[in-house]
């Protein structure tokens, strides 16, 4: 992998402030085109026209919470949604897929319908994607009246309930408190280094090794769709995006039943930021227990419990960082990227740990990036300021360390990562990312979690 580019000579100097109410104006309403124009007959809103077809879980929940700024009925239309894809055990895919004639072959790759939890009338993905949905819907909440946000809340009680459940009943199977993943793309960050070096070590198999041998990643590339819209250098490369198919292809034959699919697979992770994301969803929906005088099902909660506890097993006391380890043999996996740092998103961590976070976040040859926080550190053999979940900023990593970094009080450090955020949306467009470096634009243009919580940011 690519060593990090040497910083700028003079790093480009911070745009307006956001108290200047005229550009902030002319960025919120961009950001409201932008979802307009990915509105799906006001139902979802799918990433971007053309390279993002289908509607994507923790996508509509960052959308919703953008929504919810300006037009709460139409935050609650993408909320519920996402439950039409709901699995009867449970389950929320991380992509419900569009029924346009056009999109048959993506509907076929996955063929929900060989388990016999797949909704009937929705073709679906077979896994999940960070469990957003509890958060959404209490930021939602935050926009109503009393009546009207229990209401809401009495709405999605059960099905949020039944989302948890299903995570710790399919994905905690030893009851250990931490929830596995099968796949990289169920992190949200799908060529995240600690799951491209697992899958590199244990799971290419010998035709792809073969393909890689006989250097055949032209010919790959002239299969995909995503490098018809994007830069090659700013997307996966040609073996792992081969590679993350393979895996996908043996989780359908295997019917995305978690016995069967554990039974010979060692590409299961207890994911840092996925867990972290988890802690969070848990209290919100306690919160919204609370508030409509809701009990949780009897053992919900110890889990709950159980998982705050078992989370501090991923520390590092060395590098004073969380790490992703192997379900199996419990091995951390040291390579750090910004899920290390959402520990503070989760709030659970103790504020000693909290504050060793912050100095790693704000660390020159880290994550001290000229623009807002990187999704790997500098220092990182695997940093590329281009290379999709390998160095570049996205808005709603950063998102979520904000939210966190003001609810342990660090809201100076928040502050200025928002702020860097709106600098850079403001100089470079509502793009899918951008390099930390010099905040160069990259992926797809138009990007709708970018636009949503740009508006979250401005109003927040």
């Amino acid at each position: 992998m690519a060593k990090a580019e040497a910083l700028p000579a003079n790093p480009p100097e911070p745009l307006a402030s956001a108290d200047d109410g005229k550009w902030a104006a002319e960025l919120f309403g961009q950001a409201q085109d932008i979802l307009r124009g990915n509105d799906k007959n006001g139902h979802y809103t799918v990433p971007a026209a053309g390279m993002y077809p289908h509607q994507w879980l923790w996508d509509s929940c960052f959308v919703a919470i953008g929504l919810r700024q300006y037009d709460v009925k139409r935050a609650q239309a993408e909320i519920t949604s996402l439950f039409r894809g709901q699995w009867s055990n449970g389950m929320l895919p991380n992509m419900i897929f569009n029924d346009d004639g056009k999109h048959r072959r993506d509907r076929n790759l996955w063929r929900s319908w060989v388990s016999p939890f797949a909704p009937n009338k929705v073709s679906t993905s077979g896994i999940t994607q960070p469990p957003l949905v509890a958060e959404a819907v209490v930021k939602i909440g935050q926009k109503m009246t009393k009546a009207e946000r229990r209401t809401w809340y009495q709405k999605n009680f059960s099905q949020l309930v039944k989302y948890h459940q299903w995570l710790y009943a399919d994905r905690d199977p030893h009851g250990e408190g931490l929830v596995l993943l099968i796949h990289p793309w169920e992190t949200g960050q799908d060529n995240t280094p600690p799951w491209i070096s697992e899958l590199h070590s244990h799971q290419l198999t010998w035709w792809i090794r073969a393909a890689q041998k006989l250097r055949l990643e032209p010919l790959i590339n002239f299969f995909r769709r995503d490098i018809q819209y994007v830069p090659p250098e700013q997307r996966l490369g040609a073996i792992d995006a081969l590679a993350l198919y393979s895996v996908q292809h043996r989780l359908r034959r295997k019917a995305y039943a978690i016995d069967a699919v554990l039974e010979h697979s060692l590409l299961a992770i207890e994911d840092v930021g996925f867990n972290a994301i988890f802690i969070r969803a848990n209290q919100q929906l306690q919160t919204i227990a609370k508030e409509i005088g809701r009990q949780l099902p009897d053992g919900l909660k110890a889990r709950m419990a159980q998982t705050e506890a078992a989370f501090e097993q991923l520390w590092d006391d060395h590098d004073k960082l969380y790490y992703s380890r192997n379900f199996v043999t419990h091995t951390p996996i040291k390579l750090p990227t910004i899920a290390s740092l959402l520990a503070l998103y989760a709030g659970s961590v103790s504020p000693e740990r909290a504050k060793l976070l912050v100095k790693q976040l704000t660390a020159a040859t880290k994550f001290g990036t000229p623009f807002p926080v990187p999704s790997v550190p500098m220092d990182s053999d695997w940093f590329h300021e281009f290379g999709y979940w390998q160095g570049p900023t996205w808005i709603n990593t950063n998102w979520l360390l904000v939210d966190g970094l003001r609810r342990y009080g660090y809201q100076d450090q928040a502050d200025a990562i928002a702020k860097s955020c709106l600098d850079l949306v403001r100089q470079s467009g509502f793009c899918e990312y951008f390099s930390p470096l010099s905040g160069a634009p990259a992926g797809i243009a138009n990007f709708s979690w970018t636009a949503a919580l740009t508006i979250d940011l401005l109003k927040s």
